[in-house]
């Protein structure tokens, strides 16, 4: 068996109707944790027994006829920057290797878990999220499973590798610019960064990039995606931000969703340079919806400038109000050395410049409202750049580029819902992802686009390893 050949709805009706045991498929994705994980380092702590026990229930519960849910015994990965009872959350930071285990779940694993979940571990991240690549001093490099050599991306890179080595079929992300696009294009996957609030984040404590970062979960394929939002997504009262529940399912109109008569291409977003390769995938990836019978409108900009510059200095504010106090600590020298820099560089951000920042959100949806008046939805490249290798920034044309992620970032400060499908692959056989971008609170017709586009292109996406 091959989780990644199956649909996850498919895989909990198996469960559900006692066709396979969910103690069976436990044991399953702990074989395979087994076998690949010290070669990607997807996961960096797990709890085999527990994870049995709690499958084990499920089977019992399940002969005694109970409801245990849409995803009955679905085993699934934790990225380490929530909590999940039971597990530590370090946030990849030497600061908190040694953290206790957590008490309780944050609202999207307990979702997960009362759909009928069963937690293997936690995924890793960059120290606190705060790069596109996956490494930290305390469990090292995330490494890409169609190339060890290279990233996975971050900064859910941990759960991304994870899915994409048939580990587990289903994994926790959040994304505060790019984070569960970046490593899903990277790693091969179809993933949905929601409309912020659509999966709430409650608590005493603002996330970390505040208004731009939301959760959300990862598989394999954009129905995958669409079945679990379903179960994830709702209000919840401790979360301002939060959205009403859909009054339809996403999962149902996936499947049933005809084909987008009409997209926008934007090849740079009207700014930025593109590496070739990339363009070259993308671009193809276009023409093959457009002789599918979509009607393809190049769409010019829709940026008259880089924007980026104003995510940034958000970023690095951002990163301030939350470490800053270490900085002249004997903490300051185990943080790693690039978040120093932005943790660093948050200090030169005055509150007007801030304040500016903040009213740019407002300029680049402004710029994005005028694209969907004329298109339902936007597609444009995820990455600029090429995937980087293990300890390097990605090429843009042969040359390292810092700034090889700087498109992601951008639908963070709209909060419009983005996703990403694999529209083929580099010379060197690695994923690329085109990004499918649709109108405020459209997560349907992102998810339906994005269904349509593996349809058409066809790919087929298990890693070698």
């Amino acid at each position: 068996m091959d989780v990644r050949d199956i649909r996850l709805a498919d895989l909990s009706r198996l469960i559900r109707r006692r066709e396979l045991a969910a103690a069976d498929l436990v044991e399953h994705a702990l074989r395979r944790l087994e076998e690949v994980n010290s070669q990607v380092n997807a996961f960096v702590d797990w709890d085999g027994d527990r994870a049995l026990a709690e499958a084990r229930t499920i089977d019992e519960r399940l002969v005694r006829g109970d409801h245990v849910g849409p995803l009955a015994g679905i085993p699934i990965g934790v990225k380490d920057l929530e909590d999940a009872a039971g597990f530590r959350t370090t946030h990849g930071s030497a600061l908190e290797a040694d953290a206790p285990p957590a008490t309780a779940d944050s609202l999207q694993v307990a979702r997960l878990r009362a759909a009928g979940c069963v937690v293997i571990g936690k995924t890793n991240a960059p120290e606190y999220g705060h790069k596109a690549v996956t490494d930290n001093r305390v469990f090292g490099p995330t490494r890409n499973p169609w190339s060890l050599d290279h990233s996975a991306g971050g900064s859910s890179g941990g759960s991304a590798a994870a899915i994409a080595s048939g580990i587990v079929p289903l994994a926790t992300g959040s994304d505060g610019g790019g984070s569960i696009r970046i490593p899903a294009a990277l790693c091969g996957l179809s993933a949905l960064k929601p409309q912020q609030g659509r999966v709430p984040i409650p608590g005493p404590a603002a996330p970390g990039t505040g208004l731009m970062t939301v959760d959300g979960p990862m598989a394999c394929r954009a129905a995958d995606v669409a079945y679990v939002l379903d179960t994830v997504a709702g209000p919840h009262p401790c979360d301002p931000f939060s959205l009403p529940r859909q009054a339809t399912s996403w999962h149902d109109h996936v499947v049933t969703a005809p084909a987008p008569p009409r997209v926008g291409w934007s090849p740079d977003l009207g700014f930025a340079e593109v590496d070739a390769e990339v363009m070259k995938v993308c671009e193809s990836a276009v023409a093959a919806l457009a002789a599918a019978g979509c009607d393809v409108i190049e769409v010019d900009g829709p940026f008259a400038e880089d924007p980026s510059l104003d995510f940034f200095r958000i970023w690095t504010v951002s990163r301030r109000k939350v470490l800053g106090h270490h900085e002249g600590t004997p903490e300051w020298d185990e943080i790693d050395p690039t978040l120093r820099t932005l943790i660093t560089l948050g200090k030169d951000v005055t509150a007007v410049e801030h304040a500016r920042t903040l009213d740019a959100c407002y300029h680049v949806n402004a710029s994005l409202a005028e694209v969907f008046a004329r298109v339902p939805i936007l597609l444009c490249p995820v990455n600029a750049g090429l995937t980087p290798r293990i300890g390097a920034d990605g090429t843009v044309n042969g040359t390292p580029d810092p700034y090889w992620t700087r498109f992601p970032g951008l639908f963070n400060m709209s909060r419009h819902p983005a996703g990403t499908v694999c529209a083929g692959f580099s010379a060197e056989g690695l994923p690329i992802g085109i990004q499918v971008v649709a109108p405020h609170f459209d997560e349907a017709g992102a998810l339906a686009t994005m269904a349509h586009l593996e349809r058409v292109l066809g790919l087929g996406l298990v890693a070698p390893l």
